[in-house]
């Protein structure tokens, strides 16, 4: 009879254990966590709806008259390099740590990123490989024509404009350095696969500029013909730079292509913005 009482006693404690955990449950407040926003729109140029996901500074008002520079991230979805870049340039631009300026983060979401990021080749091979291939000249118009132009009526920005590929991305963003330089003042290059078209990007002449360029080359543990190509990348382009050019080069030898991007980023930051500290 005791040991009844007993284990009656013990679940009448549980019973109330629980009672009270689902009442503090209940007074739990849960609201989500936004460190930006995310819109679509439809692109006349490429003749389809795009998405953007957009981080934005911590204080960002309309209303202010505090103006910010522009990270363009290909690659950009939540599932890909958005939320960890992003998290890199709000650590960066921490008072404390006043690496980078407070910068605004533009994430290009991919619908199909082998078309949008590789020129036509002439390797067969790569055709049937990558069938969908060759629209890189439509999508650096999309850049220049409507994605730029919507940003600066959008947001406060002032005009100083990154670029940050990896891998194709970074195939893309080498052409436009090298095709229309204009287009951004600072150039992230990780890791690119400067191996489409049997190297035929690293043998054109780059298009000349007058604006200074802040240019980052990043490679990881990643084979030879990837490796050898990102080092002939920092080659060419420094053997022939300008007084209005920097050009720098990482590598990542405990790395590989799969995770060389954000330590890349990080070391890009340190070496492109170098923001005085007080």
């Amino acid at each position: 009879m005791a040991s009844i009482k007993r284990v009656f006693l013990i679940f009448l404690c549980l019973l109330a254990i629980q009672i009270r955990a689902q009442e503090n449950k209940e007074k739990i407040d849960k609201v989500p966590i936004i460190i930006g926003e995310s819109i679509t729109f439809y692109s006349k140029v490429l003749d389809e709806d795009r998405t953007l996901n957009i981080y934005l500074p911590q204080g960002y008002s309309a209303d202010s008259t505090k103006t910010y520079p522009v990270i363009y991230l290909l690659d950009g979805s939540i599932d890909e390099d958005f939320v960890h870049i992003s998290g890199i340039v709000q650590f960066g631009s921490f008072s404390w740590i006043n690496m980078i300026p407070e910068t605004i983060v533009i994430g290009i979401s991919n619908v199909d990123r082998k078309r949008d990021f590789t020129y036509p080749t002439t390797i067969e091979q790569d055709k049937k490989d990558f069938p969908t291939t060759g629209e890189s000249e439509k999508f650096i118009n999309f850049i220049e024509v409507e994605l730029q132009p919507m940003v600066k009526a959008l947001y406060k920005v002032n005009g100083i404009k990154t670029i940050i590929g990896q891998s194709l991305g970074g195939l893309l963003a080498t052409e436009i350095l090298f095709k229309k330089p204009d287009l951004f003042d600072n150039y992230i290059i990780i890791s690119p696969s400067l191996w489409w078209d049997n190297q035929s990007l690293l043998k054109l002449k780059p298009k000349v500029y007058s604006s200074h360029k802040n240019i980052y080359i990043g490679v990881g543990k990643e084979g030879d013909i990837m490796e050898k190509d990102a080092k002939q990348l920092y080659k060419n382009l420094n053997s022939n730079r300008k007084e209005n050019t920097k050009v720098h080069f990482g590598f990542f030898e405990k790395l590989d292509h799969g995770d060389t991007l954000h330590l890349a980023v990080y070391s890009a930051f340190e070496e492109l913005f170098k923001v005085k500290k007080d």
